[in-house]
């Protein structure tokens, strides 16, 4: 999962959309400590305290948030096919929300789902508040009323099936959001209605990819045939960039070892070494898989057409073994299809 991704999302069109939504908030919470400042004969000003709560206890917040959404998706992962399932709701979503900010139709404004009025009204009786807690209570409770963009965030923690994943899918993308909120709309409203507009085509460009490649992960793990990467092999034309030393490569890789194929793969946070492989039909295969570096969704590895899946753990090197049985190709893929590899079978 591309993290700065989501940071950039947050920075744009997280942002704007978030400070739609709980902007107004944090200026009323500020405003009634401005105003308390003047009942006590005093001008200074003190915005930069109640905005540095209120993102404080709000980065907090999502992150916690994000952990529990990931644990919940865990805790619905029997298998592989509830957390796939759950990751192509989160990209449609996303692609949905998308749809809305580059304004392709009227019928994606019912992507964005709204709170109910009464917890609205509910938070925004804190804003009356005057007193420094009452912007960092504030900062909380927003978990209760998500811009739309907040909301695939979410469906996309649920769907990584990670505590730790998740925690940090809302935390880069909450991170993303506070530049704007220490502005609270002075850029977006000094910059004009015409630029703001072109910015959130911008971003929506940015959602709808980000929606994309998660729902195209999620086809990946599920084994379908139909994939990005299933369609750019199908294309005629084909660019070597390897300077003809893939099938070189890919032979080293491979060793016999009692009759067994035998490869010994190293498995990154965000890829594998080596992620391409070539064996022969009918003969046995072991993959040695150890983990280095620190695992995300590629602490699950699986081969999809062969409904193999191995949970990895740091320090321990874990073994898959199958016997191919016809020439064609082979993907193994992270828990979210983000990262993959192929076993070409020859």
């Amino acid at each position: 999962m591309d993290l700065w991704l989501i940071f950039l999302t947050g920075l744009t069109v997280g942002g704007l959309t978030c400070l739609a939504v709980q902007g107004g908030l944090l200026a009323s919470t500020i405003a009634a400590r401005e105003e308390e400042d003047i009942d006590a004969g005093s001008r200074r000003k003190h915005t930069i305290f109640p905005t540095a709560a209120f993102l404080t206890t709000k980065l907090i917040a999502y992150t916690i948030l994000g952990f529990l959404l990931g644990l919940f998706g865990q805790t619905l992962q029997i298998s592989g096919s509830a957390q796939t399932v759950m990751q192509l709701l989160a990209g449609g979503y996303m692609i949905a929300v998308a749809l809305n900010l580059l304004n392709v139709h009227p019928i994606f404004r019912y992507a964005i789902i709204q709170p109910p009025r009464f917890l609205t009204r509910l938070i925004r009786n804190q804003t009356k508040s005057k007193d420094i807690f009452a912007p960092a209570l504030l900062g909380v409770m927003t978990i209760f009323i998500p811009c739309g963009t907040t909301l695939a965030m979410e469906a996309l923690a649920i769907s990584s099936g990670k505590p730790f994943l998740g925690s940090m899918i809302m935390g880069a993308f909450t991170l993303g959001t506070m530049p704007l909120f220490f502005g609270i709309g002075f850029l977006t409203s000094l910059l004009g209605d015409t630029f703001r507009a072109k910015f959130f085509k911008i971003a929506g460009v940015l959602v709808l990819y980000l929606g994309i490649i998660s729902f195209n992960g999620a086809l990946v793990a599920s084994g379908s045939p139909i994939t990005l990467q299933s369609i750019g092999q199908a294309l005629p034309i084909e660019i070597d960039l390897s300077g003809g030393q893939a099938a070189a490569s890919a032979d080293s890789n491979v060793k016999l070892v009692g009759g067994v194929q035998t490869v010994d793969m190293s498995v990154f946070p965000t890829s594998y070494s080596p992620n391409y492989i070539q064996v022969k039909a009918g003969t046995p295969v072991r993959l040695n898989l150890t983990p280095s570096g620190g695992l995300g969704c590629t602490s699950f590895f699986r081969i999809p057409k062969l409904r193999i899946t191995k949970k990895l753990a740091q320090g321990a090197t874990e073994t898959v073994e199958f016997t191919p049985q016809s020439p064609g190709r082979l993907t193994f893929t992270c828990s979210m299809g983000m990262y993959t590899g192929t076993i070409e079978v020859i």
